[in-house]
This record gives structure tokens, C-alpha cells and sequence, in this order.
């Protein structure tokens, strides 16, 4: 049960990811053969469930990428349903306050360290039971990844970065642009500015510093600034963008909206 995800990032080898929104486990399996090191199954934004994400850990788990969730909240009723069915690696969306962090620290591991639940002999995360260590290995295998995406987080940015049990910090831009006073438009100058800041204050941290991109000019960039876990594309950006281009290629309505980037 190893969590081969943490153990890279750890390393500081650069992991390249890609989103998973359009909430199915048949295209989850083929983003799989594209061999990104991880894959991020969005319960924040697309209509899933942890019936949905489960079916998609399922179908990853013949295939090398890594299965990154990001649940609807940070809810300790939920983080622990996910930890059962199998994510061993949880991106928690909006985290503003060290205070926090450190409630989701404690929503991941088991007593004495936490106050996750305990029913690991009837949980997929142990096999149901075949891995007999597995509750002596959960605390250790597990991988928090918390998101800076408002003006407060990034006020709180350093205390967020000193919280034990935090693994990495991730910059959401769309919605950081929003707080910032910029909706729409992560591109703007003052909001990248806050950006490249932040990540450097990560980076600086000893904390993995995470970050998604659409530009891939601009995601290259961030691999060499050290960015530890950087995502440069998205499921349904992907098949929308390609299904414009090739209707376009026959005579396609040339108003068709252009896909944005991140």
C-alpha cells in the first residue's frame, strides 16, 4: 500500500498530471494510457460522487498514474468515506487558515495522531482485510494536499506551509484570480505576480508545491521553477477543444467558443 505518489514527490522528482472532470471511469482508463503521473478525479467540480470516484479508482488501478482526489470539501465524514474506498492522496479544495490544515491533518489519520474512524477489515483501502498493518501504515502512506485559492490563503500562506502533515500546497488560480479582484482572468499580471510569489514561498517551505496550467508555456515554467506536482491539461478542455477544431477543419461555425486556458 504504498503511496508511490508521496514517495515522488518526496524525492522532488516533478510530477505531471491531468484532470479527470468528466466524471467516468471508461475515460479515466484511457486518460491512463497516457501515462501522466498522476490524474486528479475533480469531486469539486464535476458531477461526482464516491460511488463515481470509486469506480474510477477501480479502473486507474491497473495503470501506472496516480489517482489524486479532490473531494467536494473537506468535510471529516467524507475525507474518511474516500480514505475507505482506496484515495490515498486528497487535494482539499479552499483552504484558507493553518487552523484549518491542521483539522484536516487530524480528518486523515487514525487515532492517536487523528480522528478518522476506524472499520479497516471492511474497507477497500486494506483490502478487506488482507492487509493486516494496514491501520500502522495509513497514517504514514496518507498524502494531504491542501489549496491556496483566496486572498486569505495567501496571507496565511507561511503558517499554512509550517503545519505538520500538510504535503503539499497547491495555488488554484481561477478561483485566486477571483479574490484578487481579476474573475475570469488568471492571466492578469497582479495575479500572476501572486502566483509566482506564492510558489516560491512554498517551494521555499520544504512543501511540495502544486499548480495547475493550460498553457503549456506557462506550465513548463513552473516545472522549472520546482514545482513539485504541476497539471497541464483537463479531461473535457481536451474533448471540447479537439471536437471544435475538427468540425471547424469541415466548415464548422467559426464562432464556436475557444476553450480558455488556465
Amino acid at each position: 500500500m504504498r503511496n508511490r505518489f508521496k514517495a515522488a514527490l518526496q524525492s522532488g522528482r516533478p510530477q505531471i498530471g491531468y484532470w479527470l472532470s468528466l466524471a467516468s471511469p471508461y475515460s479515466a482508463e484511457i486518460c491512463a494510457t497516457a501515462g501522466f503521473d498522476w490524474l486528479l478525479v475533480d469531486g469539486e467540480h464535476a458531477p461526482n460522487d464516491v460511488r463515481s470516484i470509486l469506480a474510477q479508482l477501480q479502473a486507474l488501478s491497473a495503470h501506472p498514474s496516480q489517482p489524486v482526489v479532490r473531494p467536494v470539501s473537506g468535510s471529516t465524514p467524507l475525507l474518511k468515506q474516500l480514505l475507505d474506498v482506496g484515495a490515498q492522496t486528497l487535494l482539499v479544495p479552499m483552504v484558507d487558515t493553518p487552523e484549518q490544515a491542521r483539522e484536516l491533518v487530524r480528518a486523515v489519520r487514525y487515532p492517536p495522531e487523528g480522528v478518522r474512524g476506524v472499520a479497516a477489515f471492511i474497507a477497500r483501502a486494506s483490502r478487506w482485510g488482507l492487509e493486516p498493518d494496514y491501520m500502522a501504515q495509513a497514517n504514514r502512506e496518507v498524502c494531504l494536499l491542501v489549496q491556496a485559492e483566496t486572498r486569505a490563503a495567501i496571507d496565511n500562506l507561511d503558517g499554512l506551509c509550517a503545519v505538520d502533515g500538510v504535503d503539499g500546497v497547491f495555488i488554484g488560480p481561477a478561483d485566486l484570480a477571483a479574490s484578487l479582484g481579476h474573475p475570469g482572468d488568471p492571466g492578469h499580471p497582479a495575479v500572476r505576480a501572486v502566483i509566482d510569489d506564492g510558489l516560491r514561498r512554498i517551494i521555499a517551505s520544504g512543501k511540495a508545491a502544486g499548480i495547475l496550467s493550460t498553457d503549456l508555456a506557462q506550465a513548463q515554467r513552473y516545472v522549472q521553477m520546482g514545482c513539485h506536482f504541476v497539471a497541464v491539461g483537463i479531461d473535457v478542455v481536451t474533448l471540447a477543444a479537439g471536437a471544435r477544431r475538427l468540425r471547424k477543419a469541415f466548415g464548422g461555425d467559426d464562432a464556436a467558443a475557444p476553450v480558455a486556458a488556465y
